[in-house]
């Protein structure tokens, strides 16, 4: 057996010289120490020697098993630093060359043009309140003065949750919250997320608003004008022409509905080459918002007395301002996520 082990130790310190890749090490150390290894044999063949041989042979063999995996360990680390040697030879890097810069995100159309308006309400006094995305009908509805068989609750496509539950048509349930815990005065905006089933180039089942209003014991519907003909001034230009349109609302009375001059023919409805205006349709205005005197019977829902307080409310969505103050035609832009797009805001 000693011969045997002669020829073995041979045998090994030819085939690990041989060794080019971690893989053929790992064969060979299978080959040698593994379960049905060459070294594993001849361990359990010591049974078969008489016992005076066995304690010689036994350290022969443990012996040589140290050496085996010595060599194999050697073997390995030389082939790991080759490969780390040649790895950083291939990736040097020159450091004359000029660095790259990761380039920047940029904020969101929606969110510069939403920063600005509770900007400008921020800089009037107002606080900022908000509510939840999934409303109850009473909030959203009947707090609102639209009860169960309004017509105005065919206007707004709702999508329903459940049959008590639905996704927010607009920020105004937040005014009935804010109203229902405290009382006044109060000047309160609310910016927010809202929810219609409509999609096309100027509607999106899912668009932003920001809900006003403001009330105390002697609001009156100048400051009504005077608060919304501030902000669009301050939004657009300050030599924006601003007028009020009488219109209907259930929850505000009277109501009105306020335009601005047009941005593109400066309220003219004609472009230079003497065509209608495209952006106003050669009306010369442009729809911004909606306004009013909060109706008597929301005070009453929210446990006012109407003839103690008074007060307004207006609301405007965020992409119509946003796309008349970048010239943007088709609102699907601001939810594509297109980077071509996004890059033009800074």
């Amino acid at each position: 057996m000693r011969e045997s082990l002669d020829t073995l130790r041979n045998e090994f310190l030819d085939r690990i010289g041989d060794g080019a890749s971690e893989q053929e090490v790992e064969r060979l150390r299978v080959e040698f120490l593994g379960r049905k290894g060459k070294l594993t044999l001849m361990f359990r063949g010591l049974k078969e020697v008489s016992p005076e041989e066995r304690p010689g042979l036994g350290e022969a063999l443990n012996d040589l098993r140290r050496f085996v995996e010595e060599k194999l360990e050697s073997r390995l680390r030389e082939l790991r630093q080759r490969e780390k040697e040649r790895s950083l030879k291939a990736e040097t890097v020159d450091i004359t060359l000029p660095g790259s810069r990761w380039e920047r995100g940029r904020v969101h159309p929606l969110t510069l043009v939403m920063d600005e308006i509770t900007d400008v309400f921020l800089a009037m006094g107002f606080e900022i309140a908000r509510g939840p995305d999934i409303e109850d009908d009473y909030h959203n509805f009947e707090a609102l003065n639209m009860p169960p068989d309004h017509p105005a609750r065919d206007m707004q496509d709702t999508l329903f949750v459940s049959e008590a539950r639905l996704l927010r048509t607009h920020t105004s349930p937040v005014q009935i919250r804010v109203m229902e815990t405290r009382k006044p005065p109060l000047q309160v905006i609310a910016p927010g997320a809202v929810y219609r089933h409509d999609d096309d180039a100027t509607h999106s089942p899912m668009f932003h608003q920001v809900e006003g209003f403001m009330v105390d014991s002697q609001i009156a519907f100048s400051d009504l004008k005077g608060v919304l003909t501030h902000f669009l001034r301050q939004i657009f230009r300050p030599e924006t022409g601003v007028r009020f349109r009488p219109s209907f609302f259930p929850f505000t009375e009277p109501s009105a509905e306020i335009d601005i001059q047009c941005l593109l023919c400066d309220g003219k409805g004609m472009t230079q080459e003497r065509q209608a205006c495209r952006v106003c349709k050669g009306t010369g205005w442009l729809e911004i918002l909606g306004a009013g005197m909060i109706d008597p019977e929301v005070f009453r829902f929210v446990g006012y007395d109407p003839d103690r307080v008074s007060g307004f409310a207006f609301g405007m969505g965020v992409e119509r301002i946003a796309m008349l103050k970048y010239g943007i035609e088709d609102i699907r832009l601001f939810f594509q996520n297109d980077l071509r797009f996004l890059r033009q805001f800074a």
